[in-house]
């Protein structure tokens, strides 16, 4: 068998029917399966013994050899290989057909490569191929020119004769004629007898003349097509194509059905035919010049590959292995068999039968016949529905033909080889463990036991416990008491992967190490379930256990939560404390002035304590309280910031006016870290974690994580916050205010019913009054409420809710929309605790269903959308620390603030040029360097930037890298998942998409209108997500000038006109059609700039590429699609989508091809592109000219060069019909390919420098684990890294004794 770490690319191609012959192991001839008595494969059958190997180990099908002593005998009685039965998965089988058939993919596909190669429309080539229609294969025209005379001659003497016949004929007839009429009148028939006879007479005359006629016509309709007869010509009518083989069979030759076909591929010249086609392209026009190219992309496939293209006409099909395809018995006694095997048969029976009627010398109309439906038969094998009806099984089920077998998400490529199942995995639902360190899980000890098993077992066996394996697996079955401390030394160390599915980004999967714990459910640490957005309310996660010491040391080591704080979008910590944590924090940290014990002093913290036990001070008192050990004093935002005592030295003890709770909140800090002095609320909370992931180890964090969990849940306990439906206080002047607006809207009704407004104006001047009335009743809600309300502590310190939701509980519900996203002019004047009334209730159901409705497909659509990213980015990687470029892009760190214009930190910098490399060194007004070139950008750096009075730096960028293949470590910048430089080998790509992706399901579908506004509604949310990344031309697109210059408009009756009069005196460019209800941002006279948008409307990226060029459409999309996310609050870093950008602009339109191979109007891979025109130009040549092009990301992932990547995600017939035919070789650079073949993917540490890594231990290392001083010499191998001699009998040296 191949091993895949042996090979390095992967090649599709057209197999011929001798690789077909080659590949098979014997001839199916029969259509039966099994024997339904014996269950036995019937010989020369579908499922045969002699050809596709035994169906029992080392056992033939008579029974004469058995066991395996006897392999690789061949039985002389049955023909059966003694071999593993497992065979039966690869050997293959084959069909002879009495007829050649076409491939369904290469005549039907869209476009017909067929119909391309022998220049026939499909239409015809369906009419040939299914005996509609004969066609000429080839024509002898020497001959014909030559004997063309003498054939004329022969037809002309033929029709003087017919001419003769008739006369004769007639004359004969007329002499008939008179003697009758004389013989009539002779016996005085009357006048009526005589005319009927005469008649007669005339009308057989006429026959006479009509029949010969008819055959002087036939024979010049045989001549005339005849001198015209050309190859590949179509003759529809059945007799004249009869006659005119009879005739001239000698001069030309032709037929019906695949072996015609056969006959034109057989008969092409292909490099005349490429010229003819190159001549046509150099001197053509407009579609005659379209269609050569499209032919010449075949050809030319044909004429660079080693295809052949009678591969697209089979002479015999391939039988795929029966275990790929297996019949097994139900209980009843019946089968179940794959549909396969139904579609295999149809192609036997039909084969045998027809082979039976030639050998019978059956009539050709029944030959035909039987030919057509061989080749429907095979092509509902291959891809059945493709053409025609398609063949059903039992219950009118189309059948799966190969084709489907490979399609779409239940098709072999999506479910078996990019998705498997794995042993070793168990699911439960989940439940909270409060008591957990972060790194750690709750595992249930009968799954544990299940899934350590193995492990378990051997243990067993080392300790003695057990005999044997056996003895071992009884043992843990019956669960002996012993098992369970096995168990515990076992799991120990052994970290467990949890998975929470839908897996939208990598923190969908992390490890910890497993705690056992009773009862059968998961627990898990309350600060992982934002990364995994995992809640208690039944939710269901699955473990699997990475069994080689190189997995369980990846999932220590890059996967265990405690080192998965930061979110990879923004490199934000994404395990914060949440809900209750936050109030507990926020009760621990709250000022109360006016408790018990206020104003006192304690000399020390442990004596503030003391009087808290002591029931003499109150936790949120204002004190004095002298502290140790400390660096300085946060005051928080919005206060004085906080001034050290003259001589005091960091360190040295310091009074300090705050809280007990205060105190006792930053003893969970790390030390070293400022006193933080100010209430908790979550965003004070989220701002300090930041600041620790930035200054702080992984270690400190993760144990100041838990110790905020811990004191959170703690004080949130003590702090006794509940609610009540009493604390859902109503604001008392709300009868008032309301009564006031109804007199407005009252006075506003009455003028419209006096004509005084239109209805659209009334709908207006109401929404408005309505919203004014809502604002009022909320702001009296906010003052109403007393700081100690629990629902007011809740909303202030950011555990859960806001004061939205609060005012549609106690205030007012406000004004809602309708279906359409309109708003209802009419207000919902209860809130939720007054209860609403029957038509109040009723008109708010419509958001609450267009709600859910919203929320399923935009979940499908965000799935969708984050598949289609990977796919398009799944091949970047970084593959060198540094491309070397000097290509940069410029971006903002500062921006003017205020009238003074001081310069202040940029609003957007976080996500944008944090975690880059500057490209230049930064120079402050005095000259002196602030920051160094491939400087790494961090908050520090951009403070010391804009205090040096930068606005804007060149910083690094994917948009600009240079690397042949992926990305570079400094173009990408920092890794915002683990803080330091990106590491060779990271899959970028992939972070990106799923960066994009996950938050997909937050953004809205569309958002809701003021109803009836004038101009295009614009299309927001995840749709123009989609627009954008699919490059598609946006809805509402405004025009952009081409050109600086004056503009001038032009109203017209319904639209208007809008002209720019060029700066350098060119011609005018007109737009024209703008709708008058859109908006201008152009005035009459003004002056435009080139680019400059003309209208209100959404840019067309692919009218600014053509104008600006690329670089102006990258900040455009990016501006774009972080302008969508920023509006729903979502941070993501613009490097993630510079990277999907970076793909969609990665080819080049070839539009003159120079001296290169490439042909006009083809998509080339830019850096190919750029490359064979340094060669030619440095050999002399002429190089291509190519324009960029914007592709969208559908199109994009299925012009990738990988064809196996390509056909696992999109119209998988198309591309691997595509492959084949230009027989596409897979490098297997991409992650997904090397996972279809399986081998480990090209990133991380399967990239193949880590490949064959031997671990040396170091000289210290060594001296550190072997500290025998006596014996330098001695090597004992094995150790642990205490530092301590261990005796070596106590040490268990496991399984290397």
């Amino acid at each position: 068998m191949l091993d895949v770490n042996f090979f390095d690319e992967l090649r599709i191609g057209l197999a011929t029917a001798d690789d077909i012959r080659q590949w098979s192991h014997g001839e199916v001839k029969k259509p039966e399966t099994i024997n339904y008595r014996t269950l036995k494969p019937e010989k020369d059958g579908l499922f045969c013994e002699k050809i596709f190997g035994p169906q029992r180990d080392w056992e033939c099908y008579c029974g004469k050899y058995k066991r395996v002593r006897f392999k690789g005998i061949i039985c002389e009685r049955c023909g059966v290989e003694v071999t593993r039965s497992k065979v039966r998965r690869e050997r293959m089988g084959h069909i002879e057909l009495a007829a050649s058939v076409t491939h369904i993919w290469y005549f039907k596909g869209v476009p017909s490569r067929l119909g391309y190669l022998l220049d026939l429309a499909p239409k015809d080539l369906e009419k040939i191929i299914y005996f509609a229609s004969y066609v000429v294969t080839s024509v002898d025209a020497e001959a014909r020119h030559r004997d063309l005379a003498t054939i004329e001659n022969e037809i002309l003497a033929e029709k003087r004769q017919s001419e003769n016949s008739r006369d004769s004929e007639i004359e004969k007839r007329a002499g008939k004629l008179e003697a009758d009429l004389a013989e009539l009148e002779a016996e005085g028939a009357k006048a009526d007898v005589r005319r009927k006879v005469k008649e007669g007479g005339e009308r057989e005359m006429r026959q006479i003349r009509d029949r010969a006629q008819r055959e002087i016509d036939r024979l010049d309709e045989v001549l005339d097509t005849f001198r015209k007869l050309e190859p590949k010509q179509l003759v529809t009518d059945e007799l004249l194509y009869r006659e005119l083989r009879d005739r001239f069979g000698e001069y030309f030759t032709g037929g019906m059905g695949a072996e015609a076909i056969k006959a034109l591929v057989q008969n092409m010249d292909l490099d005349a035919e490429a010229e003819s086609l190159r001549e046509t392209i150099r001197t053509g026009k407009g579609q005659r010049k379209i269609r050569a190219l499209k032919r010449l992309k075949v050809v030319a496939a044909f004429l660079n590959t080693s295809n052949s293209p009678l591969g697209m006409v089979l002479d015999c099909v391939p039988v795929i292995p029966p275990d790929l395809r297996p019949m097994v018995q139900l209980d009843g006694g019946r089968f179940a068999t794959s549909d396969l095997n139904d579609l295999y048969r149809r192609v036997i029976n039909r084969n045998n039968r027809l082979k039976r009627l030639i050998d019978l010398g059956a009539p050709e109309i029944i030959v035909n016949n039987e030919k057509r439906m061989l080749q429907e038969a095979v092509d509902a094998l291959f891809d059945n529905g493709r053409r025609g009806r398609p063949v059903t099984g039992p219950g009118n089920r189309p059948l799966k033909s190969l084709s489907d077998m490979l399609k779409g998400k239940q098709g072999r490529f999506r479910q078996n080889l990019l998705g498997k199942r794995v042993d070793y995995s168990g699911r439960s639902v989940i439940v909270v463990g409060p008591k957990l360190k972060l790194h750690q899980c709750g595992l249930p000890k009968q799954m544990a036991l299940e899934l350590f098993k193995p492990f378990v077992m051997k243990r067993l066996v080392d300790l003695n416990h057990a005999q044997n394996i056996k003895s071992a697996k009884r043992m843990v079955e019956r669960q002996r008491p012993v098992v369970w401390d096995v168990l515990e030394e076992v799991i120990g160390e052994h970290p467990v992967l949890l998975n929470r599915a839908p897996t939208l980004h990598r923190l969908g999967i992390q490890a910890f190490e497993p705690q056992l714990v009773e009862g059968k459910a998961i627990q898990i640490h309350p600060l992982v379930c934002t990364a995994f957005n995992a809640d208690f309310d039944g939710d269901q996660m699955a473990v699997h256990v990475p069994l080689s010491a190189e997995a369980q040391a990846e999932a220590r080591i890059l996967m265990l939560s405690s080192n998965n704080i930061l979110k990879p979008a923004d490199g934000k910590p994404v395990t914060m404390p949440t809900q209750d944590m936050i109030i507990g924090l926020y009760h621990l940290t709250h000022r109360t002035p006016g408790e018990r014990g206020e104003g006192r002093a304690f000399s020390s913290d442990a004596e503030a304590r003391m009087a808290f036990d002591n029931g003499e001070l109150h936790l949120q008192a204002p004190v004095k309280i002298r502290l140790r050990g400390l660096v300085g004093v946060e005051s928080g935002p919005g206060a004085e910031p906080w001034t050290a005592p003259e001589g005091w030295v960091e360190g040295d003890p310091i009074t300090v006016e705050t809280t007990l709770g205060r105190v006792l909140f930053n003893e969970t800090l790390p030390p070293g870290y400022r006193f933080v002095n100010y209430e908790i609320r979550k965003g004070q909370l989220s701002a300090i974690v930041n600041d620790l992931a930035e200054r702080f180890p992984k270690v400190a964090l993760a144990a100041t994580l838990d110790g905020l969990k811990e004191a959170g849940f703690h004080w949130a306990t003590w702090s006794g916050v509940t609610i009540g439906m009493e604390d859902v206080l109503a604001p008392p002047r709300k009868r008032e205010i309301l009564g006031r607006y109804e007199k407005e809207a009252d006075r506003i009704d009455k003028q419209y019913q006096r004509g005084l407004m239109t209805a659209e104006e009334r709908r207006g001047e109401l929404i408005e009054i309505w919203t004014k009335a809502t604002n009022e009743v909320a702001k009296e809600m906010d003052t109403a409420l007393p700081q100690e309300n629990p629902l007011w502590k809740m909303i202030n310190s950011g555990a859960r809710g806001n004061l939205l939701q609060l005012r549609q509980i106690a205030a007012i519900r406000g004004l809602v929309a309708n279906p359409k996203g309109e708003i209802i002019p009419r207000p919902i004047k209860a809130s939720y605790r007054e209860g609403l009334s029957v038509l109040e209730y009723f008109i708010s159901t419509h958001g609450a269903r267009k709600g859910l409705a919203d929320t399923a497909l935009r979940t499908a659509d965000s799935g969708y959308l984050t598949r289609r990213l990977v796919d398009v980015s799944q091949d970047v990687i970084i593959r060198e620390e540094d491309c070397g470029t000097d290509r940069a892009i410029p971006m903002q760190v500062g921006q003017q603030a205020g009238e003074a214009g001081s310069l202040v930190v940029h609003e957007h910098a976080e996500t944008s040029v944090h975690a880059r490399t500057l490209a230049d060194d930064i120079k402050g007004p005095d000259g002196t360097v602030v920051a160094e070139r491939g400087a790494d950008i961090n908050s520090i750096l951009v403070d010391k930037i804009v205090a040096a009075g930068v606005e804007s730096v060149r910083v690094r960028s994917v948009l600009t890298c240079e690397s042949k293949l992926g990305v570079c470590g400094a173009c990408y910048g920092r890794s915002l998942p683990t803080g330091k430089t990106v590491d060779v080998g990271e899959a970028v790509g992939i972070i990106a998409a799923q960066s994009i992706g996950e938050p997909g399901t937050q953004l809205t579908m569309r958002t809701f209108h003021t109803g009836g506004v004038a101009g295009e509604d614009i299309t927001q949310g995840l749709p123009r997500v989609q627009e954008i990344f699919e490059a598609r031309i946006p809805k509402g697109k405004a025009p952009i000038a081409d050109t600086p210059g004056r503009v001038r408009i032009e109203d017209g009756e319904r639209s208007r006109k809008i002209i720019v009069v060029p700066d350098d005196g060119s011609d005018e460019i007109a737009y024209d059609k703008i709708s008058k209800r859109v908006r201008l941002l152009a005035n009459d006279g003004d002056h435009v700039e080139v680019g400059e948008r003309l209208t209100v409307g959404t840019i067309d990226p692919h009218e600014l590429l053509r104008i600006l060029g690329p670089r102006a459409v990258q900040v455009h999309l990016t501006q774009e699609v972080q302008e969508v996310y920023r509006s729903q609050g979502v941070l993501i870093h613009d490097k993630h989508i510079e990277i999907i950008i970076r793909q969609m602009l990665k080819r080049v339109t070839v539009i003159d091809s120079g001296s290169t191979e490439f042909l006009p109007g083809v998509l080339v891979d830019r850096a190919l592109f750029e490359s064979e025109n340094r060669r030619l130009v440095s050999e002399g040549g002429e190089p291509a000219a190519g324009r960029p092009v914007l592709m969208g990301i559908t199109k994009a992932s299925l012009a990738t060069d990988s064809w196996l990547s390509a056909a696992s995600f999109q119209e998988t017939t198309r591309v691997l019909t595509d492959a084949a035919i230009h027989a596409r070789s897979d490098s297997l650079i991409g992650l997904k390919e090397n996972v279809i073949i399986g081998k480990l993917i090209p990133a991380g540490t399967g990239i193949s420098k880590y490949r064959n890594v031997r671990v040396e231990p170091t000289e210290e290392a060594k001296a550190k684990v072997y500290s025998m001083t006596g014996y330098p010499e001695t090597d004992y191998g094995f150790g642990p890294a205490s530092g301590q001699a261990v005796p070596l009998d106590d040490f268990d040296f496991g399984s290397y004794r």
